[in-house]
C-alpha cells in the first residue's frame, strides 16, 4: 500500500507543470511569497533560482525542462547558465510561455528579453507618472504609486478576469510600448490620458518618449504556435506589500477608498492565461455527413449535396475538459476563396451546420479558423472532393430548355404539315399534265 502511495505521489509530481522561477535574490521567496504560494496551491511545481545562477538551462537534450518561465529579477543585466534572450525565445519557440517582471532598476537582460519579442521598456531609472492617479498614501511624493482602474484594462475576461468585480490596482514601476510591427501585442493594462514615463527626480519635464494611453503597463502576445508571454513594468504588482495594502486614490471619481487593492486577483488572472489554465481549447472530434445519413464521411460529394457538418469542441476550465459555449464559431467550405460561410449553431460543445454544396466541383475544404483575444488559436481543416453529376443523374427535363424542346416539336410539326402541302400539290400537278396530253391528242 505505502508502495502505491508513493508510485502516486511520483507520478502526480511528473504530470505537474513545471515552473522556474528567477528572482535577484533568495529574498523574494518572503517579499512574493503570497504569489508563489497561489501558484504552487493550484498543482504547479516550482524551482527558484537566482537569475544569475550559473546553472540555469531551459533545454536538457533538446526537450524542455520546464513548461513555464517566470522572471521576477527586474535588476538582472545577464542571465547566468546557458539563459540568454535568443535562448528564452528559443524556450517559446518550443511551447514555452514567459511572465517577466521590470521595475524602474532594469537590467540589460530584460530590456534585450522584451525587444526580441516586440516590445521596448523605457530608460532605466524612469517611472510611469500621472499626477492625476496615484495613491495618497503610499506614494513618496513623485507620484509613481499608481492607482490602475477598470476602464484600463484590456476588454478580456480570460486574462485579466472579471472587471466589474475588480478592486483598484496599485502599479510602481517602469512603462513599455509596443513596436509597430507587433501585430499579436496586447495592451492588458495602458496608461491613462495623464500618465507619462520620465524620470521622477528630473526638476523638469521635456519631452516624454512614452506619454498617454500608448504607455503600456502590462503588455503581452500569444505566438503563433499558442506560447503566451507576458512583460510588466512593476515587480511591486506582485509583491506581498501590494496585495496587503489599502487603497487611497488621488482621483476623486474612484469610490472605493481605503479598501483592499486588487492585485491578487489580477496577478491570479494574469498568470492564470500565461500558464495555460484559462483560454485552452480544443478539437474533440470532427464529422460530416449527407443529410439524412449517420455514416463517417464518404469517399466524395456531388455537387449541390445537402450536407451536415458537426464538430466538438472542448475548453480547459479549473484543470478539467468541459464543453466549449461560444456562439461565433464559423465554418468555412473553400475552395481558394469560401464558397460558404456560416455560424455553426452550438449544442453543449457539439457544434453544427446544415448547408448545400456549390454547383462547383472540385477539391474543397471543411475549414474552421477560431481566432480570438484570451483563447488558443483553433484551426482545423477537413478536406474532401466534389464530383459533377453523372450522366444518369441529371434531369430529364430542364426547365430552364423548355423554350429548346418548344422550338423542336415545332419544328417537327412544320416538317408534317410541309409533307402533306407538298403532297397535295404534287398530286394537281400529276392531273394537270394528263389533261393537257390528252387534249393534244385530240386535236391531232
Amino acid at each position: 500500500m505505502k508502495w502505491l502511495i508513493v508510485l502516486l505521489v511520483i507520478l502526480q509530481n511528473t504530470l505537474a507543470d513545471r515552473v522556474l522561477v528567477l528572482g535577484e535574490t533568495a529574498a523574494i521567496k518572503d517579499t512574493h511569497s503570497v504569489y508563489l504560494n497561489s501558484i504552487t496551491a493550484r498543482g504547479h511545481e516550482l524551482t527558484i533560482r537566482a537569475a544569475d545562477d550559473a546553472n540555469l538551462a531551459l533545454f536538457k537534450h533538446g526537450e524542455l525542462i520546464f513548461e513555464h518561465l517566470i522572471v521576477l529579477a527586474p535588476g538582472v543585466q545577464v542571465f547566468g547558465g546557458s539563459l540568454s534572450s535568443s535562448e528564452i525565445s528559443k524556450f517559446v519557440d518550443a511551447g514555452g510561455n514567459v511572465l517577466v517582471a521590470a521595475g524602474s532598476n532594469i537590467g540589460d537582460a530584460i530590456r534585450e528579453l522584451a525587444v526580441e519579442n516586440g516590445f521596448e521598456f523605457d530608460a532605466p531609472g524612469t517611472a510611469v507618472i500621472d499626477h492625476h492617479n496615484y495613491d495618497t498614501s503610499l506614494d513618496s511624493g513623485d507620484h509613481t504609486t499608481l492607482v490602475i482602474n477598470k476602464n484600463q484594462l484590456i476588454n478580456a475576461q480570460l486574462i485579466v478576469g472579471d472587471a466589474s468585480k475588480l478592486k483598484p490596482v496599485l502599479f510602481r514601476g517602469i512603462g513599455l510600448v509596443a513596436g509597430r510591427q507587433n501585430r499579436l501585442a496586447l495592451s492588458i493594462i495602458k496608461g491613462t490620458t495623464t500618465s507619462y514615463s520620465f524620470d521622477p527626480k528630473a526638476q523638469r519635464v521635456t519631452n516624454p518618449v512614452i506619454a498617454g494611453t500608448r504607455t503600456l503597463l502590462v503588455g503581452g502576445l500569444q505566438a503563433r504556435n499558442n506560447a503566451r508571454i507576458v512583460f510588466t513594468g512593476s515587480a511591486d504588482l506582485f509583491s506581498n506589500a501590494f496585495f496587503g495594502a489599502k487603497v487611497n486614490s488621488a482621483n476623486p471619481s474612484v469610490q472605493d477608498k481605503n479598501a483592499q487593492s486588487g492585485n491578487a486577483a489580477l496577478a491570479d488572472a494574469i498568470t492564470k492565461w500565461v500558464l495555460k489554465e484559462n483560454g485552452v481549447i480544443r478539437v474533440k472530434k470532427v464529422n460530416h455527413h449527407l443529410v439524412g445519413e449517420t455514416q463517417p464521411p464518404p469517399q466524395e460529394y456531388t455537387i449541390t449535396d445537402d450536407v451536415v457538418y458537426t464538430i466538438e469542441i472542448e475548453e480547459l476550465k479549473n484543470g478539467k475538459w468541459v464543453p466549449f459555449q461560444g456562439k461565433d464559431v464559423q465554418l468555412e467550405f473553400v475552395r481558394i476563396d469560401p464558397f460558404v460561410r456560416t455560424v455553426l449553431q452550438n449544442k453543449n460543445g457539439v457544434l453544427t451546420a446544415n448547408f448545400k454544396l456549390p454547383d462547383v466541383y472540385g477539391v474543397f475544404k471543411f475549414l474552421v479558423d477560431y481566432r480570438r483575444v484570451g483563447y488558443t488559436h483553433l484551426y482545423d481543416v477537413q478536406q474532401m472532393s466534389v464530383r459533377p453529376l453523372w450522366h444518369t443523374q441529371y434531369e430529364r427535363f430542364i426547365r430552364s430548355a423548355y423554350p429548346y424542346y418548344a422550338s423542336s416539336f415545332s419544328m417537327m410539326i412544320g416538317l408534317v404539315l410541309f409533307s402533306i402541302v407538298y403532297l397535295y400539290h404534287k398530286e394537281d400537278r400529276t392531273t394537270g399534265v394528263a389533261t393537257k396530253k390528252s387534249e393534244d391528242k385530240k386535236k391531232q
